[in-house]
């Protein structure tokens, strides 16, 4: 296991910058399915997550992402399956992305192996109150370079994806979106998009340092062939209750993170965690931070009981 996570850390070391296109998070550990469809089911369990993440707090027109990912075991279709639904706004800019996602299960050695696809749409829109040089605005702007009003186009968005996972708490995923790369244009020809097919390795492990303790590693890199990011975490969880541990984004924030755990009388488990950025970056100087909320909860169906059948001998 742990050659396994070495070898993904010095892959994803030798890649390492920053910048990207596709929206941020911190707590990626609750993101997985939005990056990678293979991970759709593998928890052999009902979820479903929202997390709301302000980015670069004080900064004009910052990014906002709103996100909701949920996915299931059904052993029917032989694996899981998913959606996700995220919404990002970034200044005149936003980008709404719906996809659904199927991951077939195979059992490997001690986990499960989910791979799969998603597909869905991927919208990008430009509205917002532009100001010219000489103070005309709106309507007012007669520049053919500058749109006026509200201007989006829509595209399809193909994704897929590998992710395993064991039950001693071993996981590694590797996944890419946007596939085929694309570039979209609007009413307006000067207004042209190009989406860039992004690359993921995400991994982690869950080590039980004592009865009540356990430290929880966790790496994530984000790729575009021209950019890479990458994030390290070290958590530390109480009694599978509180948690609360640091990360690091290069090149970009160290990230303080808390969270806590609850189990449910029905067997479920809600999961609140938050993060905050402190920003490393050029930004620093104008931005204080970044605040991230996350809710998860999960549960476990029960399998439907046996009826049994016995037949009276006088009738055979």
């Amino acid at each position: 296991m742990k050659k396994i996570i070495t070898s993904v850390a010095l892959v994803a070391m030798g890649l390492v910058a920053y910048a990207q296109q596709d929206a941020q998070f911190s707590q990626n550990f609750f993101t997985k399915l939005n990056t990678n469809p293979g991970y759709a089911g593998v928890s052999q369990a009902y979820c479903g997550s929202l997390i709301y993440r302000d980015q670069w707090l004080n900064l004009p027109g910052n990014p906002t992402t709103l996100a909701f990912n949920g996915d299931a075991y059904l052993p029917m279709i032989g694996g899981g399956a998913g959606l996700t639904v995220y919404d990002d706004k970034l200044g005149f800019e936003s980008n709404l992305t719906v996809k659904l996602a199927y991951s077939f299960h195979l059992v490997l050695g001690p986990g499960i192996l989910g791979i799969g696809p998603s597909i869905g749409f991927y919208q990008v829109a430009l509205n917002g109150n532009w100001m010219t040089p000489d103070g005309k605005t709106g309507n007012a702007v007669t520049d053919p370079l500058v749109p006026v009003g509200g201007n989006s186009v829509t595209t399809y968005d193909i994704g897929l994806g590998l992710y395993y996972a064991t039950p001693q708490g071993l996981y590694v995923g590797i996944s890419t979106s946007h596939l085929p790369q694309q570039t979209i244009s609007g009413s307006y020809k000067q207004f042209q998009y190009d989406i860039a097919r992004h690359y993921f390795v995400m991994a982690g492990y869950t080590y039980n340092a004592s009865a009540t303790w356990d430290l929880i590693p966790d790496l994530y890199v984000e790729s575009d062939a021209s950019s890479t990011q990458l994030q390290l975490n070290l958590r530390a969880e109480w009694n599978k209750t509180i948690w609360f541990g640091a990360g690091y984004r290069m090149n970009d924030a160290f990230v303080a993170l808390v969270g806590y755990q609850m189990t449910m009388k029905n067997g479920g488990g809600l999961k609140i965690g938050y993060s905050f950025d402190f920003t490393t970056s050029d930004l620093h100087e104008y931005s204080t931070g970044s605040h991230e909320l996350a809710l998860q909860y999960c549960f476990t169906p029960k399998p439907p009981s046996k009826i049994e059948y016995h037949q009276n001998p006088r009738f055979l």
